[in-house]
C-alpha cells in the first residue's frame, strides 16, 4: 500500500517538539527544525523507498504526517533535494552517526516501576559508571546482574551513567555525543535503556544521566546543516557553543529543555547530571538552567516523581544552588571539584596543574567547613581570584568524590588512587568521602580498590579527527609534565579500562569491599554520619604537625559522632581534649578484617575515648580512620 503524506499545518508556535512520533496505527509525523533549508524532505527506506515532501512551518519548521509506517522504519532527511542526512534528533541510530535514523515509541515499553517514586537527594549514595567498561559485554543489559551488588553488598542507592547518547564508532567516554535523543546503539539501544532503568528500580535503585548541553561531538554532528543550532559568539574547549541566546535560539532553547524533560518522562530518569555547565553561555534574561530545571520539576510534579538536577561546574559559583529569588537557577545539587582536588593534592603530593592551588590539611579542612576552598581567593592556577562563598549553603547540595571519570581518565595513564597511595590511605580517603555531609560518589571499581586503568579512548572513523584528539591529549597533560600517553585510538586502550571480575580479586581488594561497605552501613544507620541537612552541626580540629582531622557530626535526635582521620604516613601520637565527652568506638581500620594481610602488625584494640575532664593521648599508626559515637 503506497504511504501518504498529510499536507496540513498543525501547529504554529516558536517552538515545537522536533523528531519522529509514533501518531496513530501506522502513522508518524515527522517533524524538523531546519530554517536554512529551501526543500526539506523524508526519505522512508525499505523494500520501496519513497521520498515525501515536508511542509514549512512558521519559525524553521517542517513537518509532514506519513501513513503505512511505524515503529522500526527507518528513514532519512534529503535537504536541497540532495544532501542526504539522518535525523538530528532521531531517537535510535542502530547503523551509528552517519547512518539512518529508525523510528521509535518510547510509550510502547512495559514498565513494572509504577510503585517508585524516587528517593529523596539527601538520600543518595552515588555509583558513577561507564557503560562500555563495567562490564565485559559493555551494555545496558550486562549491567542488570551486578544491581543486586551495588544494592545489598555495597550499599549504593543510585547509579550514575556516563552519557549514553549516540556517539561515534562502539567506544567513547559519552561526551562525543552527536544525537541527544539517542541511546547508543552498541549499548543496546532504547528497549536495553528502558530494561536497565526499570531493573535499577526494581531493586531499590535510583537512575542518573550524565547529559551534555554544553557542546556537541564532531563527527555524525549534522545539526548545523539544518540551522544555526551553534554560535560563534561563544567557544567552548570542546568545539562551537549551542547557541542559546542568539538569533533563532528560542528552538535551540526548546530542543534542550525537551531532551532533559525526555529522560525523565520517557525513560524515568531520577537525576540528571549536567555536564560542564561553565560551558554554557546564555545572556538571556532567564538562562536555560533555570528553564531546564523548571521544565524538570513541573513534569515531575505532574507524574507524582521526585526528579533532581545536579550540575557539575568549574566557576565555585553558588548561583547554581540559590534561590531565583536571590538571582540564582534554584539547581538541585552540583559537584565539588575543590574537595576532591584537596583530598587529592594532600595524599598524593601532586602540584602539578590546578593542584597548585592546594595541598595542606587545612584545605581539606576547608572543604569540609565551608565547601569550596577557593571561594573568592587568588588561585596561582588560574592566575586570578576564584569563586565565591558556598558556607551558608547545605553540604547537601553538594557532591563529592576522591575519584571520578575525569579525574581518573584525565590523567596520563588513567591510574587509579588504588596504584598511587598506600592501602591504608585509601581507607582515610574513603571514610573521608563516605562518612562527609556531603553526597557521596564513588567510581566504578573504587569500592574494592580497582587497579585497572580508566583512560580515555575513542572509536572515531575520520583519521583527521584522530590525530587531533592524539595531539590535544598531549597539550591537555603539558601542565603537568605527564608523558608516555596511551593512545585513545587504540583498541587495547578501552580493554584496559574494564574493570577486573569478580573472580579475580585479591584478598586486599575483598578487604576494602567490606571496609566501603561498612563505611556506608554506619552512614545509613546514623543520622549523623548521613547527608548534612537543616540543623546539622559540624566541627573540625586541624592538627597540622599530625596531619589529622577530627571531626565532629552532630544531626538532630541522633547521636554525637567523632571521625579521627590520619593522613600520616608514620605512626604518631595524637593528644585530644575535645570535643568534650566519652566516646565509644564504632569502627576503625585497625581491626583485623580491615588490615591488609601483608601488614597485620597495625592490628591493636582501640579503647574508648574519655574526655569528658581530662585529655586522652593516642597511640596513632599510618593513616588511621577511626569512628566513636558518643555514649
Amino acid at each position: 500500500m503506497p504511504r501518504r503524506a498529510s499536507t496540513h499545518t498543525t501547529q504554529t508556535s516558536s517552538v515545537q517538539p522536533i523528531g519522529a512520533f509514533v501518531t496513530g496505527p501506522s502513522q508518524v509525523t515527522f517533524r524538523a527544525w531546519a530554517p536554512w533549508v529551501k526543500t526539506l524532505a523524508v526519505e522512508i527506506l525499505g523494500s520501496q523507498t519513497e521520498t515525501i515532501p515536508m511542509n514549512p512551518q512558521p519559525f524553521g519548521y517542517w513537518e509532514t504526517t506519513v501513513s503505512n509506517v511505524g515503529i522500526g522504519t527507518r528513514y532519512q532527511y534529503i535537504l536541497h533535494e540532495k544532501l542526504t542526512r539522518p535525523d538530528p534528533a532521531s531517537r535510535f541510530q542502530p547503523e551509528g552517526v552517519h547512518g539512518a535514523s529508525e523510528v521509535i515509541d518510547p510509550s510502547s515499553f512495559v514498565w513494572t516501576d509504577q510503585q517508585w517514586k524516587g528517593i529523596p537527594l539527601l538520600d543518595y549514595i552515588i555509583y558513577e559508571l561507564h557503560p562500555g567498561t563495567f562490564t565485559t559485554e559493555g551494555t545496558f543489559d550486562a549491567i542488570i546482574p551486578f544491581l543486586q551488588y551495588l544494592h545489598d553488598d555495597v550499599g549504593i542507592t543510585a547509579i550514575e551513567l556516563l552519557p549514553i547518547t549516540q556517539f561515534p564508532g562502539a567506544r567513547n567516554w559519552g561526551y562525543d555525543g552527536t544525537y541527544l535523543f539517542a541511546p547508543h546503539n552498541s549499548y543496546g539501544g532504547p528497549q536495553a535503556l528502558h530494561r536497565l532503568i526499570d531493573a535499577c528500580h526494581a531493586t531499590g535503585l535510583a537512575v542518573v544521566l550524565d547529559v551534555v548541553y554544553n557542546h556537541l561531538g564532531p563527527e555524525g554532528n549534522y545539526w548545523g546543516e539544518f540551522g544555526p543550532f551553534f554560535t560563534d559568539h561563544y567557544r567552548t574547549p570542546w568545539g562551537s557553543a549551542i547557541n542559546y541566546d542568539g538569533p533563532h535560539s528560542d528552538a535551540v532553547r526548546d530542543l534542550i529543555i525537551s531532551n532533559a524533560v525526555y529522560w525523565t518522562r520517557d525513560f524515568h530518569i531520577d537525576a540528571l547530571r549536567l555536564d560542564a555547565v561553565h560551558g554554557i553561555f546564555d545572556s538571556s534574561v532567564t538562562h536555560i538552567l533555570k528553564d531546564i530545571q523548571d521544565a524538570v520539576q513541573k513534569a515531575a510534579k505532574q507524574e507524582d516523581r521526585l526528579v533532581a538536577v545536579i550540575a557539575e561546574s568549574d566557576f565555585n559559583d553558588v548561583k547554581l544552588l540559590s534561590p531565583t529569588s536571590k538571582g540564582g537557577y534554584g539547581l538541585d545539587a552540583q559537584w565539588n571539584d575543590d574537595f576532591h582536588h584537596a583530598l587529592h593534592a594532600l595524599v598524593t603530593d601532586e602540584r602539578q596543574g590546578y593542584y597548585s592551588d592546594f595541598g595542606s590539611l587545612d584545605h581539606v579542612a576547608t572543604a569540609f567547613r565551608k565547601h569550596f576552598v577557593l571561594s573568592g581567593q587568588y588561585s596561582q592556577h588560574r592566575h586570578r581570584r576564584h569563586g565565591n562563598s558556598a558556607a551558608h549553603i547545605p553540604p547537601s547540595q553538594f557532591v563529592v568524590f576522591a575519584q571520578n571519570h575525569d579525574q581518573i581518565g584525565n590523567r596520563a595513564q588513567g591510574d587509579r588512587l588504588s596504584t598511587l597511595t598506600p592501602f591504608r590511605a585509601q581507607q582515610v580517603i574513603a571514610a573521608s568521602v563516605l562518612l562527609s555531609p556531603f553526597l557521596p560518589l564513588l567510581f566504578m571499581g573504587e569500592e574494592y580498590g580497582e587497579r585497572s586503568p580508566f583512560q580515555y579512548f575513542i572509536d572515531h572513523g575520520d583519521q583527521g579527527l584522530i590525530e587531533a584528539v592524539r595531539k590535544g591529549r598531549l597539550a591537555e597533560f603539558k601542565p603537568f609534565g605527564w608523558k608516555n600517553i596511551p593512545d585513545p585510538y587504540a583498541t587495547t586502550t578501552f580493554e584496559h579500562s574494564k574493570l577486573t571480575p569478580p573472580e579475580a580479586r585479591d584478598e586486599a581488594q575483598h578487604q576494602m569491599a567490606a571496609w566501603t561497605k561498612q563505611l556506608i552501613t554506619l552512614r545509613k544507620q546514623h543520622a549523623s554520619l548521613g547527608t548534612g541537612a537543616k540543623g546539622h552541626q559540624l566541627r573540625v580540629w586541624v592538627n597540622p604537625e599530625k596531619t589529622v582531622l577530627t571531626i565532629y557530626r552532630k544531626s538532630p535526635n541522633s547521636d554525637p559522632m567523632l571521625l579521627i582521620l590520619g593522613f600520616n604516613d608514620q605512626p604518631t601520637t595524637l593528644t585530644l581534649h575535645q570535643p568534650k565527652g566519652l566516646w565509644n568506638r564504632l569502627l576503625d581500620n585497625s581491626r583485623p578484617e580491615y588490615v591488609e594481610p601483608s601488614n597485620l602488625s597495625v592490628t591493636q584494640a582501640l579503647p574508648a575515648l574519655d574526655l569528658t575532664s581530662t585529655k586522652q593521648i593516642l597511640s596513632l599508626p599510618a593513616f588511621p580512620a577511626w569512628i566513636y559515637k558518643q555514649s
